[in-house]
């Protein structure tokens, strides 16, 4: 690569990407946030239609970065296919600001966004890891920096946008409200781009060998040309249930039919590293379809049934909008990653590390804990609305085992699969966890809400169901890590050093692609 005179230093460099990260993450989360009540408000879908929709779009922005990442490493750079990510991102964003209430225009403009953030965001984290490379003792804690990005980008967005809209709304009409909301999302990620453009020198020689090169024209002309279908290809699957389905479903075949493949076609050495990757796989997955609760029906249960004033014996501190209660997630993230991370470093200076199966049994008892949380909280309702205490505990519990499961997905990958076949192995991990973002929102559809139903008791008691339910199969996830342990620590032991000689590793949020 080419050298600067005068040389970056590689935290200029990293900050680069770190600040125009911070403002992908503020526009992604800022339109999650508000996408499944605008669909239900605005366009008018039952409950079910809008955590199917919202499910269905999770799976492609779960899926797109899995070629993202070749894009830029073998066809466009790296620097440059992030940064037409972040404009792409930008204009998706940009349609959604449009005062238009149509399902079609929201379809498309969803589809935009599944292309940007393939673009953008596996190529970010590579430019993280191309600044620290060689620099082993460093990479780690610029990780668990740059991961801060995603959670500091969130929790302002996630705190903005549904005040926005609400504010919006009450000066100029409801439809303005939203619109203007989404619009903030692009406002923020062209100030990013802005910044970015003042800063863009201290990546100049950062980058894959494409950077280097002249734009070639032609490639670029047909990964655009690619990019606009998949477009199009992604607004015909989020307006057919159908479709959807079928797509879904199809992918989890292929998916497992590759594992089997893998595992059969591989050296005897390499056999058990890959049924321990497909056993934490397949756990994964389940976790991810918790954590798609999170903008189905944990949102929606705040909006029916969670009072929102926040007391303390008897003393007003605060009203939350129902939508920001999503922000909870990335508070606790944020509060509990450098205790885990302490923790981690500590057990492993004394060769005391948990395994990684051991971690994911710990994950699980959180996970359901937390949803009993919810589930039980019902027993202290008042006129069928919990105290907002009981989501700030529940989403505790919730990000607790976040940390401990997701948080460790791409890390058990490079640790247990062949470098040979490491970078196929996360495109289909990735597209194993979109699978399960969309069977995620199947799941919220267990608590589905009748029209008819407007008394808060009534839709408590269906929201209570599908989270004690949920606790009870978090339980059962468990006992099955539990179970397990004894295969996988056998799997480790006979998979190779590297397995079982580790040095610790941060945790890192479950949205955030690149670990590590």
């Amino acid at each position: 690569m080419a050298t600067q005179n005068p040389p970056v230093s590689q935290t200029r460099s990293f900050y680069t990407v770190f600040l125009i990260e911070m403002w992908e993450r503020f526009g992604f989360y800022g339109m999650q946030v508000l996408m499944v009540t605008f669909m239900m408000k605005k366009l008018g879908f039952i409950d079910t239609k809008a955590n199917l929709v919202w499910g269905a779009a999770a799976a492609l922005i779960y899926a797109t970065p899995a070629i993202g990442g070749w894009v830029g490493d073998k066809l466009l750079g790296t620097r440059r296919t992030m940064l037409m990510g972040a404009v792409i991102l930008a204009a998706g964003y940009g349609l959604l600001w449009m005062p238009s209430d149509n399902a079609y225009a929201t379809y498309f403009a969803l589809g935009v966004i599944v292309v940007g953030n393939g673009f953008f965001k596996p190529n970010a984290g590579n430019l993280v890891r191309k600044i620290y490379e060689g620099d082993e003792t460093r990479i780690d804690s610029a990780f668990t920096i740059y991961y801060m990005a995603v959670n500091v980008g969130s929790m302002i967005s996630m705190t903005a946008t549904p005040w926005i809209r609400d504010y919006i709304a009450g000066k100029f009409g409801d439809s303005m409200g939203w619109h203007t909301a989404f619009g903030a999302c692009s406002i923020g990620l062209v100030a990013g781009l802005i910044n970015y453009s003042f800063m863009s020198r201290t990546l100049s020689h950062i980058g894959s060998p494409a950077d280097e090169r002249p734009v070639d024209i032609r490639r670029l002309s047909l990964v655009l040309l690619a990019g606009l279908g998949t477009v199009f290809i992604s607004a015909f699957i989020l307006q057919s249930e159908t479709v959807a389905k079928w797509c879904v479903y199809g992918a989890g075949v292929v998916i497992l039919g590759i594992f089997i493949h893998l595992i059969r076609s591989s050296r005897p050495s390499e056999r058990a590293g890959l049924i321990a990757a497909l056993v934490l796989t397949v756990q994964t997955i389940f976790f991810f379809i918790f954590y798609a609760q999170m903008a189905t029906s944990l949102n929606l249960f705040a909006q029916r049934n969670v009072n929102l004033s926040f007391d303390l014996f008897g003393w007003h501190m605060l009203t939350w909008i129902p939508e920001q209660y999503q922000n909870l997630n990335a508070i606790w993230i944020v509060v509990l990653s450098p205790v885990l991370v302490f923790i981690y470093n500590s057990l492993g200076r004394i060769g005391k590390d948990p395994s990684v199966a051991t971690k994911f049994a710990w994950g699980f008892a959180a996970v359901a804990l937390g949803f009993f949380m919810y589930g039980f909280g019902a027993n202290w309702s008042t006129n069928g609305q919990v105290s907002s205490w009981i989501m700030v505990w529940g989403y505790g519990l919730y990000s607790l085992g976040e940390l401990l499961v997701s948080g460790l997905g791409l890390a058990m990958i490079a640790r247990y699969v062949p470098e040979r076949m490491g970078g196929f192995m996360m495109g289909a991990y990735f597209v194993a966890v979109g699978i399960s973002q969309y069977l995620g929102s199947v799941v919220a559809n267990i608590a589905h809400i009748p029209d008819n139903i407007t008394n808060p008791l009534q839709s408590l008691a269906i929201y209570t169901h599908l989270f004690n339910i949920l606790g009870f199969v978090g339980i059962g996830c468990t006992a099955i890590a539990l179970l397990m342990l004894p295969l996988m620590n056998r799997l480790s032991a006979s998979h190779s050093d590297a397995a079982t000689n580790h040095d610790p590793l941060p945790a890192v949020r479950s949205e955030e692609f690149n670990t590590p």
